[in-house]
């Protein structure tokens, strides 16, 4: 499929999808928003494909929601807007593969956002996060108000929230937004690297835990184990715990195959 705001790359089992508006720091208008979620369909219809990268093309992951699209819209097409950033941002929470967010530069408001619905958030040491809706006069609109404060706890978040203020990737590192900072040069290598680690696992097993850890983080404790008990007794119907185990046994490396 051929896009226009966004380049889409795979290969040896990773898909990569990069925010290709590098003049406008990548900010997310309503047609980028709907190339994203195209190309979330695309590699989840791929089973050749098993984790996938996202990142931005320039000095910046995406530094927020385009205001120029947005400063004259009326409520309705404000709520459209809204909507359209929470189901791509849902497309990757649901998506069978793990998310790994390579963050280069400034993830600001609907970037900032886009990372939280990632399952796995890598930043370079000059990125900037955080979210700065309150100095437009208008509060997150893409679940900011409501995935920041499941990572970082209600205050930190408040307070993210209702100063504005942007945090470097140390910080946001030092208080769970994201897992780690590398060098600004290091950013696509150490993102591979983990990317292929988890390619090597089943893919059975990478969307299980992936969904056994979103669903179960909404739910009490005594529901979410028993969706882990029910996951794990499924695993031993396929041929990937069959040869997970035989392989650990006979001292090999095992070759998951997705069955």
């Amino acid at each position: 499929m051929v896009y226009k705001n966004i380049l889409v790359e795979k290969k040896e089992g990773i898909g990569t999808i990069k925010i290709n508006r590098p003049k406008v720091l990548n900010a997310l208008n309503k047609e980028t928003m709907q190339e994203i979620s195209k190309a979330i369909g695309e590699l989840n219809q791929d089973k050749k494909i098993k984790v996938a990268i996202l990142t931005g093309e320039g000095k910046a992951f995406i530094a927020g929601a385009d205001i120029n699209q947005m400063k004259d819209m009326t409520s309705l097409e404000a709520k459209e807007f809204a909507e359209l950033g929470h189901s791509m941002l849902l497309k990757i929470e649901n998506s069978r593969l793990p998310f790994i967010a390579a963050i280069n530069g400034y993830a600001l408001g609907g970037g900032c956002e886009t990372i939280m619905a990632c399952d796995i958030c890598i930043a370079s040491e000059s990125a900037k996060l955080g979210q700065p809706e309150i100095n437009l006069g208008v509060h997150p609109g893409f679940g900011g108000t409501q995935r920041l404060p499941r990572l970082v706890g209600r205050m930190k978040a408040k307070e993210l929230l209702l100063t504005g203020e942007n945090i470097n990737a140390d910080e946001a590192c030092r208080i769970g937004l994201i897992n780690m900072v590398v060098e600004d040069n290091n950013l696509i290598e150490a993102t591979e690297k983990i990317a292929k680690k988890i390619a090597s696992k089943s893919p059975i097993q990478t969307d299980f835990i992936k969904s056994l850890v979103n669903k179960g983080t909404d739910i009490d404790i005594h529901s979410a184990c028993s969706l882990e008990i029910s996951y794990f007794s499924s695993s031993f119907s396929t041929k990937d715990q069959k040869e997970g185990m035989s392989a650990f046994l006979e001292k090999k490396k095992p070759t998951f195959t997705g069955k």
